[in-house]
């Protein structure tokens, strides 16, 4: 039987749940990059479900270890999914967590400024910094590595940043497993509402979707394709637009959850039927997924483990181990739910 949270657990508590040593599970605690991450996610999901906390008494990483979290989406379920697996293994591996909202305007024009930003992170004890689905600026860039101040970004703006340590998802798998799924259900009227242009994630995402309908010898219909927020707000207008178009798609394919819920929204409006007469399918697969009238289908990003590797790959570049990847790639998966079902028939 697993402790109850009144008792305090114990780092031999966690190895013998987890089914590893002390040793192992140690190395876990401490940020070490020499465990492989099956078995640190589940080291990590055992600390957090027992409520373990390191004793006073322990002194493997020192209490001045502190991360910096750079994000301006706070509000979004994607990103509070996110911080949930930055939080966890930050407090894992004794470090403290700010968050910060991207640095003004001198600060991305500025290596000076740049400069004076870092200093007064470093002056709080910071050690590394991750940036949370933001565009790092050159200027930040050069002074990380003036400073030697480690940077990794989750889901970056831009993927072919060479000096960036990214870590990402299977987005472009991910878009054409979403797409795939309503090909199979018979669709072919199937619209795409993405991201902004500028969102490597986005065109990824969309690119996939487009590899499912050239396989398919389906033509991309440039009148059922948009790009712009990842937002409620524009889920719905342009939910509202294709589904008032006199030849309507029967499938939508969105970049993130937040768009589907505004296509279903849109749906909801103009009275038709999810899934009858219209297939929807999200991306991310936030816990609002399971909220939502009907439930929706979603592609997952394991966005709790994303945050997780960002702070393990953070930490152990402040400790000077490199990862053996510059572009960190976890597996995406659809979970399908209520919101698809077989195209109406015509």
């Amino acid at each position: 039987m697993r402790r109850g949270r009144s008792e305090r657990a114990t780092l031999a508590d966690v190895a013998r749940l987890a089914g590893v040593s002390p040793t192992t599970a140690s190395k876990v605690l401490n940020g070490r990059s020499d465990v492989g991450a099956r078995t640190r996610e589940l080291v990590l999901g055992i600390m957090a479900e027992i409520g373990y906390k390191p004793t006073a008494a322990r002194h493997e990483q020192p209490r001045d270890r502190t991360l910096v979290t750079v994000l301006d989406i706070v509000e979004s379920r994607y990103a509070g999914t996110v911080l949930q697996g930055i939080l966890v293994a930050a407090t894992a591996a004794r470090a403290e967590l700010l968050l910060r909202l991207p640095p003004d305007g001198p600060v991305s024009t500025s290596r000076t400024a740049a400069l004076t930003w870092l200093e007064e992170q470093k002056a709080s004890g910071v050690v590394g910094v991750i940036a949370l689905a933001v565009a790092v600026p050159d200027t930040v860039l050069l002074a990380a590595a003036d400073l030697a101040v480690p940077v990794v970004t989750i889901d970056p703006i831009d993927t072919t940043e060479s000096r960036l340590v990214s870590i990402g998802a299977t987005n472009w798998a991910g878009g054409r497993s979403a797409t795939e799924h309503v090909l199979r259900l018979g669709h072919r009227r199937i619209a795409w509402i993405g991201g902004p242009l500028g969102s490597a994630p986005s065109l990824e995402r969309f690119h996939g979707y487009q590899a499912a309908l050239d396989s398919a010898g389906i033509a991309p219909d440039r009148a059922l394709v948009r790009h712009e927020a990842f937002s409620v707000e524009a889920g719905l207008r342009h939910g509202l637009d294709l589904l008032t178009l006199p030849e309507r798609p029967t499938a939508v394919v969105a970049g993130n959850d937040e768009i589907a819920v505004g296509v279903l929204a849109a749906a909801k409006e103009l009275r038709i039927a999810v899934p009858g007469e219209l297939s929807v399918t999200g991306f991310d697969d936030t816990p609002q997924t399971e909220w939502t009238t009907p439930r929706l289908t979603s592609v997952r990003q394991p966005l709790v483990g994303m945050g997780r590797m960002a702070v393990e790959t953070v930490l152990g570049m402040a400790d000077g181990v490199q990862p053996a990847s510059r572009h960190i790639q976890l597996a995406t998966t659809l979970s399908v739910r209520d919101s698809t079902g077989p195209a109406p028939a015509s």
